[in-house]
C-alpha cells in the first residue's frame, strides 16, 4: 500500500484513534520489518471500537498477529502500562 493510501486508511472516525495511529504511521511504521508493516495494514481492517478497546488495554485481540502489532503500537505511542 502506498504512503498516501496508508495515511488515509489510518484516519479513523474517532479522534482518539487518529491521535494514536497517525503519529505511529509518521514516526514508527517505516522502521517496522515487512511482516509487521503487513500486520499494521491488516489491523486497519478492524472496527474502530475494537481498536479503541485494544489500545486502551480493555482487551487484547485474539489473533496473535494483531496482538503483536497492537503491542508495538502501545509501546511506541505512550500507551504503555
Amino acid at each position: 500500500m502506498d504512503r498516501n493510501r496508508l495515511f488515509w486508511a489510518s484516519r479513523r472516525g474517532m479522534l482518539e484513534l487518529d491521535l494514536v495511529l497517525l503519529p505511529f504511521l509518521d514516526n514508527v511504521y517505516e522502521t517496522l520489518d515487512p511482516e509487521d508493516q503487513q500486520r499494521y495494514i491488516r489491523l486497519l481492517d478492524e472496527q474502530d471500537q475494537d481498536l479503541f478497546s485494544w489500545f486502551l488495554r480493555r482487551e487484547d485481540p485474539e489473533d496473535p498477529d494483531l496482538k503483536h502489532i497492537v503491542q508495538i503500537i502501545r509501546d511506541n505511542t505512550g500507551l504503555q502500562d
